[in-house]
Protein backbone atom coordinates (compact mmCIF):
# COMPACT_ATOMS: atom_id res chain seq x y z
CA UNK A 1 0.00 0.00 0.00
CA UNK A 2 0.88 2.99 -0.77
CA UNK A 3 0.83 6.11 1.53
CA UNK A 4 -0.04 9.72 0.47
CA UNK A 5 0.34 12.68 2.12
CA UNK A 6 -0.40 16.66 1.88
CA UNK A 7 1.96 19.35 1.89
CA UNK A 8 1.47 19.89 5.37
CA UNK A 9 2.32 16.48 6.32
CA UNK A 10 5.45 17.29 4.29
CA UNK A 11 6.32 20.50 5.90
CA UNK A 12 5.79 19.18 9.64
CA UNK A 13 7.89 16.24 8.76
CA UNK A 14 10.95 18.36 7.24
CA UNK A 15 10.52 20.98 10.45
CA UNK A 16 11.22 17.78 12.58
CA UNK A 17 13.81 16.38 10.32
CA UNK A 18 15.70 19.75 10.46
CA UNK A 19 15.49 19.65 14.10
CA UNK A 20 17.29 16.19 14.86
CA UNK A 21 19.85 16.81 11.96
CA UNK A 22 20.92 20.17 11.92
CA UNK A 23 24.21 18.84 10.08
CA UNK A 24 21.84 17.76 7.14
CA UNK A 25 20.82 19.95 4.32
CA UNK A 26 17.42 18.70 3.10
CA UNK A 27 17.80 20.75 -0.20
CA UNK A 28 21.40 19.19 -0.97
CA UNK A 29 19.94 15.61 -0.61
CA UNK A 30 17.50 16.52 -2.66
CA UNK A 31 19.48 17.88 -5.62
CA UNK A 32 21.68 14.99 -5.24
CA UNK A 33 18.31 12.63 -6.46
CA UNK A 34 17.66 15.11 -9.06
CA UNK A 35 21.04 15.10 -10.47
CA UNK A 36 21.26 11.21 -10.16
CA UNK A 37 18.29 11.12 -12.50
CA UNK A 38 19.15 13.20 -15.05
CA UNK A 39 22.50 11.76 -15.50
CA UNK A 40 20.12 8.82 -16.25
CA UNK A 41 17.80 10.66 -18.97
CA UNK A 42 20.25 12.27 -20.88
CA UNK A 43 22.67 9.81 -22.58
CA UNK A 44 22.46 11.73 -25.88
CA UNK A 45 24.29 14.93 -25.99
CA UNK A 46 23.03 18.09 -25.66
CA UNK A 47 22.29 21.17 -22.96
CA UNK A 48 20.64 20.51 -19.96
CA UNK A 49 18.26 23.33 -19.14
CA UNK A 50 17.11 24.38 -15.39
CA UNK A 51 14.44 26.65 -15.18
CA UNK A 52 14.25 27.80 -11.75
CA UNK A 53 11.39 29.62 -10.08
CA UNK A 54 11.96 31.80 -7.10
CA UNK A 55 11.33 28.57 -4.32
CA UNK A 56 13.02 25.50 -2.54
CA UNK A 57 11.85 24.02 -5.56
CA UNK A 58 14.08 26.08 -7.25
CA UNK A 59 17.22 26.00 -4.78
CA UNK A 60 16.63 21.93 -5.54
CA UNK A 61 17.28 22.79 -8.94
CA UNK A 62 20.18 25.02 -9.03
CA UNK A 63 22.19 22.70 -6.95
CA UNK A 64 21.32 19.81 -9.23
CA UNK A 65 22.41 21.90 -12.02
CA UNK A 66 25.34 22.21 -9.87
CA UNK A 67 25.97 18.54 -9.51
CA UNK A 68 25.44 17.89 -13.43
CA UNK A 69 28.42 20.65 -14.56
CA UNK A 70 30.77 19.17 -12.01
CA UNK A 71 29.54 15.41 -13.94
CA UNK A 72 30.65 17.52 -17.23
CA UNK A 73 27.38 18.04 -18.62
CA UNK A 74 26.82 21.52 -20.57
CA UNK A 75 23.60 23.05 -18.04
CA UNK A 76 22.46 26.54 -18.76
CA UNK A 77 19.93 28.02 -16.00
CA UNK A 78 16.51 30.00 -16.79
CA UNK A 79 15.30 32.19 -13.73
CA UNK A 80 11.60 32.15 -14.50
CA UNK A 81 10.95 35.35 -12.36
CA UNK A 82 14.47 36.53 -12.17
CA UNK A 83 14.88 35.55 -8.45
CA UNK A 84 15.97 32.43 -6.85
CA UNK A 85 17.56 30.64 -3.86
CA UNK A 86 20.31 32.77 -3.03
CA UNK A 87 23.22 30.04 -2.01
CA UNK A 88 21.70 28.15 -5.26
CA UNK A 89 22.47 30.88 -7.92
CA UNK A 90 26.03 31.09 -5.71
CA UNK A 91 26.64 27.52 -6.31
CA UNK A 92 25.27 27.51 -9.87
CA UNK A 93 27.57 30.46 -10.68
CA UNK A 94 30.64 29.22 -9.14
CA UNK A 95 30.12 25.97 -10.92
CA UNK A 96 30.35 28.09 -13.92
CA UNK A 97 27.00 27.66 -15.64
CA UNK A 98 25.45 30.21 -17.99
CA UNK A 99 22.28 31.82 -16.87
CA UNK A 100 20.02 32.74 -19.93
CA UNK A 101 17.05 34.83 -20.62
CA UNK A 102 13.55 34.00 -22.34
CA UNK A 103 14.70 35.21 -25.46
CA UNK A 104 17.81 32.95 -25.49
CA UNK A 105 15.62 29.99 -24.20
CA UNK A 106 13.39 29.85 -26.63
CA UNK A 107 16.13 29.83 -29.68
CA UNK A 108 18.33 27.34 -27.44
CA UNK A 109 15.48 24.69 -26.85
CA UNK A 110 16.11 22.94 -30.36
CA UNK A 111 19.25 21.36 -29.14
CA UNK A 112 18.09 21.21 -25.40
CA UNK A 113 18.29 17.30 -24.14
CA UNK A 114 16.51 17.57 -20.64
CA UNK A 115 14.36 20.75 -19.30
CA UNK A 116 14.44 20.30 -15.44
CA UNK A 117 10.98 21.66 -14.46
CA UNK A 118 11.99 23.26 -10.85
CA UNK A 119 9.77 26.44 -11.42
CA UNK A 120 7.23 25.98 -8.97
CA UNK A 121 6.65 23.59 -5.58
CA UNK A 122 4.60 21.87 -3.09
CA UNK A 123 2.75 25.51 -2.06
CA UNK A 124 1.51 26.52 -5.54
CA UNK A 125 -1.99 27.23 -7.04
CA UNK A 126 -2.95 25.35 -10.02
CA UNK A 127 -1.94 27.13 -13.06
CA UNK A 128 1.18 29.23 -14.65
CA UNK A 129 2.36 32.67 -14.98
CA UNK A 130 1.36 33.91 -18.05
CA UNK A 131 5.05 34.46 -19.12
CA UNK A 132 5.63 30.44 -18.69
CA UNK A 133 2.61 28.97 -20.90
CA UNK A 134 4.58 28.96 -23.62
CA UNK A 135 7.63 27.63 -22.63
CA UNK A 136 5.38 24.70 -21.30
CA UNK A 137 3.68 24.30 -24.57
CA UNK A 138 7.11 24.20 -26.35
CA UNK A 139 8.88 21.45 -24.60
CA UNK A 140 5.66 19.39 -25.47
CA UNK A 141 6.00 20.53 -29.25
CA UNK A 142 9.73 19.48 -29.30
CA UNK A 143 9.28 16.46 -27.38
CA UNK A 144 11.83 17.69 -25.14
CA UNK A 145 12.26 15.31 -22.06
CA UNK A 146 10.91 17.16 -18.85
CA UNK A 147 12.43 15.94 -15.14
CA UNK A 148 9.92 17.67 -12.53
CA UNK A 149 11.01 18.17 -8.85
CA UNK A 150 8.65 17.30 -6.79
CA UNK A 151 5.64 17.85 -9.23
CA UNK A 152 5.26 19.44 -12.57
CA UNK A 153 4.43 23.01 -12.62
CA UNK A 154 1.38 23.94 -12.61
CA UNK A 155 -0.37 21.09 -10.70
CA UNK A 156 -1.61 21.37 -7.32
CA UNK A 157 0.31 18.77 -4.64
CA UNK A 158 -2.69 18.50 -3.36
CA UNK A 159 -5.49 18.11 -5.74
CA UNK A 160 -6.45 15.66 -8.38
CA UNK A 161 -7.37 17.86 -10.96
CA UNK A 162 -5.20 20.49 -13.49
CA UNK A 163 -5.31 23.80 -15.09
CA UNK A 164 -5.49 24.73 -18.35
CA UNK A 165 -2.14 25.81 -18.26
CA UNK A 166 0.65 23.40 -16.96
CA UNK A 167 4.02 21.46 -17.32
CA UNK A 168 4.15 17.47 -18.66
CA UNK A 169 6.78 15.59 -17.34
CA UNK A 170 8.34 12.47 -18.88
CA UNK A 171 9.62 11.97 -15.15
CA UNK A 172 8.50 13.48 -11.56
CA UNK A 173 10.94 13.10 -8.75
CA UNK A 174 9.15 13.48 -5.62
CA UNK A 175 10.58 13.35 -2.11
CA UNK A 176 9.45 11.50 1.03
CA UNK A 177 6.17 10.25 -0.65
CA UNK A 178 4.19 10.93 -3.01
CA UNK A 179 0.87 13.65 -3.23
CA UNK A 180 -2.16 13.52 -4.30
CA UNK A 181 -1.53 14.65 -7.74
CA UNK A 182 1.27 11.70 -8.56
CA UNK A 183 -1.70 9.43 -8.43
CA UNK A 184 -5.01 11.12 -8.90
CA UNK A 185 -6.52 11.33 -12.49
CA UNK A 186 -6.48 13.84 -14.57
CA UNK A 187 -3.15 15.30 -12.42
CA UNK A 188 -1.45 12.04 -12.58
CA UNK A 189 -1.04 12.00 -16.64
CA UNK A 190 0.99 15.16 -16.58
CA UNK A 191 3.47 13.63 -14.41
CA UNK A 192 4.83 10.78 -16.57
CA UNK A 193 7.04 7.93 -14.51
CA UNK A 194 6.77 8.96 -10.63
CA UNK A 195 9.79 8.33 -8.61
CA UNK A 196 10.02 8.64 -4.47
CA UNK A 197 12.98 9.63 -3.18
CA UNK A 198 13.54 8.66 0.65
CA UNK A 199 15.01 11.35 2.02
CA UNK A 200 14.72 10.18 5.37
CA UNK A 201 11.51 11.67 6.90
CA UNK A 202 9.18 10.25 9.25
CA UNK A 203 5.78 10.57 8.40
CA UNK A 204 2.27 9.95 9.88
CA UNK A 205 0.20 7.06 9.13
CA UNK A 206 -1.56 7.81 5.93
CA UNK A 207 -5.62 8.26 6.03
CA UNK A 208 -5.43 8.33 1.86
CA UNK A 209 -2.98 5.71 -0.08
CA UNK A 210 -3.79 3.31 -3.04
CA UNK A 211 -3.08 -0.10 -3.51
CA UNK A 212 -0.31 -2.00 -5.26
CA UNK A 213 -0.17 -5.12 -7.03
CA UNK A 214 1.46 -6.66 -4.19
CA UNK A 215 -1.49 -6.11 -2.14
CA UNK A 216 -3.74 -7.85 -4.16
CA UNK A 217 -1.67 -10.79 -4.47
CA UNK A 218 -1.50 -10.66 -0.37
CA UNK A 219 -4.90 -10.43 0.22
CA UNK A 220 -6.91 -12.09 -2.57
CA UNK A 221 -9.12 -15.36 -1.26
CA UNK A 222 -7.15 -17.98 -2.68
CA UNK A 223 -8.93 -21.28 -2.62
CA UNK A 224 -7.30 -24.12 -0.83
CA UNK A 225 -7.36 -27.42 -1.76
CA UNK A 226 -10.23 -28.51 0.50
CA UNK A 227 -12.39 -25.79 -0.58
CA UNK A 228 -16.00 -26.24 -2.28
CA UNK A 229 -18.13 -24.46 -4.21
CA UNK A 230 -19.86 -23.31 -0.75
CA UNK A 231 -16.83 -22.43 1.42
CA UNK A 232 -15.46 -19.84 -1.23
CA UNK A 233 -18.94 -18.01 -1.31
CA UNK A 234 -22.16 -18.10 -2.53
CA UNK A 235 -23.24 -15.27 -4.48
CA UNK A 236 -26.92 -14.03 -5.01
CA UNK A 237 -27.50 -11.44 -7.56
CA UNK A 238 -30.48 -9.80 -8.78
CA UNK A 239 -29.38 -7.26 -11.32
CA UNK A 240 -31.20 -6.83 -14.81
CA UNK A 241 -34.56 -6.01 -15.87
CA UNK A 242 -36.57 -6.65 -19.31
CA UNK A 243 -35.01 -3.05 -20.42
CA UNK A 244 -31.30 -4.05 -19.44
CA UNK A 245 -30.89 -7.94 -19.76
CA UNK A 246 -27.01 -7.17 -20.27
CA UNK A 247 -26.54 -5.95 -16.96
CA UNK A 248 -27.67 -9.16 -15.63
CA UNK A 249 -24.89 -10.68 -17.63
CA UNK A 250 -22.32 -8.59 -16.95
CA UNK A 251 -22.41 -8.75 -13.59
CA UNK A 252 -22.51 -12.83 -13.37
CA UNK A 253 -19.94 -12.62 -15.67
CA UNK A 254 -17.27 -10.34 -13.30
CA UNK A 255 -18.82 -13.12 -10.08
CA UNK A 256 -17.37 -15.81 -12.22
CA UNK A 257 -14.60 -15.10 -13.90
CA UNK A 258 -13.23 -13.75 -10.69
CA UNK A 259 -13.48 -16.86 -8.63
CA UNK A 260 -16.85 -17.18 -7.16
CA UNK A 261 -17.93 -20.38 -6.15
CA UNK A 262 -21.52 -20.41 -6.80
CA UNK A 263 -23.95 -17.86 -8.34
CA UNK A 264 -28.00 -18.04 -7.55
CA UNK A 265 -30.01 -15.74 -9.66
CA UNK A 266 -32.90 -14.25 -8.83
CA UNK A 267 -33.67 -11.58 -11.55
CA UNK A 268 -36.69 -10.96 -14.22
CA UNK A 269 -37.22 -13.79 -16.27
CA UNK A 270 -36.03 -12.69 -19.17
CA UNK A 271 -32.82 -11.26 -17.60
CA UNK A 272 -32.45 -15.07 -16.23
CA UNK A 273 -32.79 -16.44 -19.91
CA UNK A 274 -29.86 -14.48 -21.17
CA UNK A 275 -27.85 -15.27 -18.07
CA UNK A 276 -28.15 -19.21 -18.78
CA UNK A 277 -27.49 -18.65 -22.35
CA UNK A 278 -24.28 -17.20 -21.33
CA UNK A 279 -23.37 -18.96 -18.40
CA UNK A 280 -24.95 -22.03 -17.95
CA UNK A 281 -23.30 -22.49 -14.01
CA UNK A 282 -25.55 -20.35 -12.95
CA UNK A 283 -28.48 -21.44 -10.40
CA UNK A 284 -31.52 -19.76 -11.02
CA UNK A 285 -34.03 -19.52 -8.00
CA UNK A 286 -33.54 -19.09 -4.12
CA UNK A 287 -31.08 -20.54 -1.91
CA UNK A 288 -28.80 -20.25 0.40
CA UNK A 289 -25.85 -17.42 -0.04
CA UNK A 290 -23.10 -15.34 1.81
CA UNK A 291 -23.62 -11.82 0.02
CA UNK A 292 -25.77 -9.90 -2.63
CA UNK A 293 -25.51 -8.39 -5.39
CA UNK A 294 -27.80 -6.01 -6.99
CA UNK A 295 -29.58 -2.79 -8.67
CA UNK A 296 -27.46 -3.10 -11.93
CA UNK A 297 -29.43 -2.73 -14.57
CA UNK A 298 -32.61 -2.25 -12.64
CA UNK A 299 -33.97 0.74 -14.85
CA UNK A 300 -36.33 3.25 -12.87
CA UNK A 301 -38.84 2.58 -10.29
CA UNK A 302 -38.59 -1.09 -8.76
CA UNK A 303 -36.07 -0.12 -6.43
CA UNK A 304 -37.56 0.07 -3.22
CA UNK A 305 -39.15 -3.28 -4.19
CA UNK A 306 -36.49 -5.83 -4.67
CA UNK A 307 -34.33 -3.83 -2.22
CA UNK A 308 -36.11 -5.00 0.35
CA UNK A 309 -35.85 -8.86 0.77
CA UNK A 310 -31.78 -7.48 0.78
CA UNK A 311 -31.91 -5.43 3.26
CA UNK A 312 -34.41 -7.92 5.47
CA UNK A 313 -31.58 -10.59 4.67
CA UNK A 314 -29.14 -8.69 6.96
CA UNK A 315 -26.06 -9.98 4.63
CA UNK A 316 -23.50 -8.07 3.02
CA UNK A 317 -24.35 -6.89 -0.12
CA UNK A 318 -23.04 -4.75 -3.30
CA UNK A 319 -25.38 -1.98 -4.40
CA UNK A 320 -25.55 -0.98 -7.66
CA UNK A 321 -26.62 1.90 -9.71
CA UNK A 322 -30.85 2.41 -9.72
CA UNK A 323 -30.77 0.32 -6.45
CA UNK A 324 -28.94 3.47 -4.39
CA UNK A 325 -31.91 5.71 -5.63
CA UNK A 326 -33.83 3.49 -2.77
CA UNK A 327 -31.52 3.65 0.45
CA UNK A 328 -32.77 3.40 4.27
CA UNK A 329 -31.21 5.72 6.72
CA UNK A 330 -29.77 2.44 8.16
CA UNK A 331 -28.25 -0.47 5.83
CA UNK A 332 -27.07 -3.82 7.24
CA UNK A 333 -23.25 -4.18 8.61
CA UNK A 334 -21.38 -5.17 5.34
CA UNK A 335 -23.04 -3.24 2.61
CA UNK A 336 -20.94 -1.52 -0.23
CA UNK A 337 -21.88 0.93 -2.28
CA UNK A 338 -21.21 1.75 -5.74
CA UNK A 339 -21.60 4.85 -7.45
CA UNK A 340 -20.50 6.50 -9.98
CA UNK A 341 -20.06 10.69 -9.97
CA UNK A 342 -23.52 11.15 -10.99
CA UNK A 343 -25.28 8.87 -8.82
CA UNK A 344 -23.14 9.55 -5.80
CA UNK A 345 -24.60 13.17 -6.52
CA UNK A 346 -27.59 11.99 -6.73
CA UNK A 347 -27.04 10.64 -3.39
CA UNK A 348 -25.62 13.75 -1.70
CA UNK A 349 -28.07 15.71 -2.77
CA UNK A 350 -25.51 18.05 -4.68
CA UNK A 351 -24.41 18.97 -7.85
CA UNK A 352 -22.45 16.11 -9.97
CA UNK A 353 -19.53 19.29 -10.58
CA UNK A 354 -19.20 19.27 -6.64
CA UNK A 355 -18.05 15.18 -6.72
CA UNK A 356 -15.64 15.94 -9.33
CA UNK A 357 -14.18 18.71 -7.90
CA UNK A 358 -14.00 16.78 -4.40
CA UNK A 359 -13.85 13.26 -5.04
CA UNK A 360 -12.39 12.40 -1.65
CA UNK A 361 -14.76 14.80 0.19
CA UNK A 362 -17.63 13.89 -1.33
CA UNK A 363 -17.01 10.12 -1.10
CA UNK A 364 -16.48 10.25 2.59
CA UNK A 365 -19.34 12.12 3.23
CA UNK A 366 -21.56 9.21 1.99
CA UNK A 367 -19.69 6.69 3.87
CA UNK A 368 -20.38 8.54 6.88
CA UNK A 369 -23.95 8.98 5.71
CA UNK A 370 -24.57 5.75 5.39
CA UNK A 371 -22.18 4.08 8.33
CA UNK A 372 -20.56 1.85 5.38
CA UNK A 373 -18.52 1.35 2.41
CA UNK A 374 -18.56 3.63 -0.54
CA UNK A 375 -16.71 2.87 -4.08
CA UNK A 376 -16.67 5.94 -5.97
CA UNK A 377 -16.24 4.85 -9.94
CA UNK A 378 -14.08 7.13 -12.19
CA UNK A 379 -10.59 6.99 -13.88
CA UNK A 380 -9.44 7.36 -10.23
CA UNK A 381 -11.44 4.51 -7.65
CA UNK A 382 -11.96 5.74 -4.63
CA UNK A 383 -12.34 3.55 -1.63
CA UNK A 384 -13.85 5.15 1.64
CA UNK A 385 -14.88 3.33 4.67
CA UNK A 386 -16.98 5.25 7.69
CA UNK A 387 -13.73 5.86 9.57
CA UNK A 388 -12.61 8.37 6.96
CA UNK A 389 -9.91 6.42 5.34
CA UNK A 390 -9.68 6.43 1.72
CA UNK A 391 -8.15 4.02 -0.94
CA UNK A 392 -7.41 4.60 -4.05
CA UNK A 393 -7.69 1.37 -6.20
CA UNK A 394 -4.90 0.11 -8.95
CA UNK A 395 -5.36 2.45 -11.88
CA UNK A 396 -6.05 0.95 -15.40
CA UNK A 397 -6.04 2.32 -18.92
CA UNK A 398 -8.62 4.59 -19.89
CA UNK A 399 -10.70 2.05 -22.27
CA UNK A 400 -12.55 0.71 -19.23
CA UNK A 401 -14.59 3.94 -19.68
CA UNK A 402 -17.26 1.93 -21.17
CA UNK A 403 -20.96 1.42 -20.56
CA UNK A 404 -20.87 -2.06 -18.60
CA UNK A 405 -17.60 -1.89 -16.73
CA UNK A 406 -19.37 -1.31 -13.30
CA UNK A 407 -21.38 -4.15 -13.94
CA UNK A 408 -18.99 -5.98 -14.09
CA UNK A 409 -17.27 -4.52 -11.41
CA UNK A 410 -19.90 -5.22 -9.31
CA UNK A 411 -20.43 -8.56 -9.76
CA UNK A 412 -16.47 -8.79 -8.71
CA UNK A 413 -16.86 -7.02 -5.68
CA UNK A 414 -19.70 -9.48 -5.30
CA UNK A 415 -17.37 -12.53 -5.69
CA UNK A 416 -15.24 -11.21 -2.80
CA UNK A 417 -17.76 -10.07 -0.42
CA UNK A 418 -19.13 -13.65 -0.73
CA UNK A 419 -15.86 -15.11 0.10
CA UNK A 420 -15.89 -13.08 3.60
CA UNK A 421 -13.90 -10.14 3.01
CA UNK A 422 -14.79 -6.67 4.53
CA UNK A 423 -16.10 -4.28 2.19
CA UNK A 424 -13.48 -1.87 1.42
CA UNK A 425 -11.27 -4.66 0.96
CA UNK A 426 -13.46 -6.25 -1.62
CA UNK A 427 -14.04 -2.92 -3.54
CA UNK A 428 -10.01 -2.12 -3.58
CA UNK A 429 -9.14 -5.38 -4.56
CA UNK A 430 -12.14 -5.46 -6.99
CA UNK A 431 -11.61 -2.16 -8.81
CA UNK A 432 -7.45 -3.01 -8.76
CA UNK A 433 -8.24 -6.77 -10.36
CA UNK A 434 -9.79 -5.44 -13.27
CA UNK A 435 -7.18 -2.60 -13.53
CA UNK A 436 -4.79 -4.99 -14.06
CA UNK A 437 -6.99 -7.08 -16.34
CA UNK A 438 -8.12 -4.09 -18.37
CA UNK A 439 -3.99 -3.37 -18.48
CA UNK A 440 -3.26 -7.07 -19.21
CA UNK A 441 -5.63 -6.80 -22.72
CA UNK A 442 -5.37 -3.34 -23.78
CA UNK A 443 -7.55 -1.84 -26.31
CA UNK A 444 -11.24 -1.27 -26.95
CA UNK A 445 -12.54 -5.00 -25.71
CA UNK A 446 -15.88 -4.68 -24.55
CA UNK A 447 -16.37 -5.44 -20.39
CA UNK A 448 -16.99 -8.54 -20.49
CA UNK A 449 -14.01 -9.18 -22.70
CA UNK A 450 -12.11 -7.65 -20.30
CA UNK A 451 -12.95 -9.79 -17.34
CA UNK A 452 -12.04 -13.08 -18.92
CA UNK A 453 -8.73 -11.47 -18.58
CA UNK A 454 -8.70 -11.79 -14.65
CA UNK A 455 -8.50 -15.46 -14.38
CA UNK A 456 -4.56 -14.87 -16.32
CA UNK A 457 -4.07 -11.60 -13.74
CA UNK A 458 -4.93 -14.00 -10.74
CA UNK A 459 -2.62 -17.00 -11.85
CA UNK A 460 0.49 -14.14 -12.52
CA UNK A 461 -0.51 -12.95 -9.22
CA UNK A 462 -0.72 -16.20 -7.53
CA UNK A 463 3.32 -16.36 -8.47
CA UNK A 464 3.95 -13.32 -5.92
CA UNK A 465 2.36 -14.76 -2.82
CA UNK A 466 4.39 -18.62 -3.66
CA UNK A 467 2.15 -20.71 -6.19
CA UNK A 468 3.11 -23.70 -4.36
CA UNK A 469 1.77 -22.30 -1.04
CA UNK A 470 -1.75 -22.46 -2.63
CA UNK A 471 -2.10 -25.46 -4.22
CA UNK A 472 -1.13 -27.13 -1.26
CA UNK A 473 -2.98 -24.76 0.96
CA UNK A 474 0.00 -23.99 3.00
CA UNK A 475 -1.35 -20.55 3.57
CA UNK A 476 -4.86 -18.79 4.43
CA UNK A 477 -5.37 -15.25 3.13
CA UNK A 478 -5.19 -13.67 6.87
CA UNK A 479 -1.33 -15.18 6.52
CA UNK A 480 -0.75 -13.89 3.05
CA UNK A 481 -1.72 -10.46 4.44
CA UNK A 482 1.46 -10.92 7.17
CA UNK A 483 3.93 -11.72 4.62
Amino acid sequence: MIGIHNVEQIRAAEQEYMAAHPQDDLMQIAAQWVSTRAEQMTAEPGFVLVAVGPGHNGGDGLFAARNLARAGRQVVVWLVTGKAHAQGVVAARQAGIRFIDSVTVMRMLPDVALVIDAIIGLGARPGLPERVNWFAEACQTLSIPVLAVDLPSGLAADHHERSQHHMNADVTITFAAPKLCHLAQPAASCCGEVEVADVGLNLPDAELRQMERVDVARWWPWPTPYADKYSRGVLGVDTGSDRYPGAAVLSVVGALYSGVGMVRYIGPQRAADFVLTRQPSVTIGDGRVNAWLAGSGWGTGSGRERLRPILDSGLPAVVDAEALNDLPDELPEGWLLTPHAGELAAMLNIARAQVVADPIGSVRAAAARWHTTVLLKGATQYVADSSGTVTLAVPGPAWTAQAGSGDVLAGICGTLLAAGLPPWRAAALGASVQALAATRKPGPFPPDEVAKAIPVVLSELAELVGAQAIRTGAFTPSSIAAQ
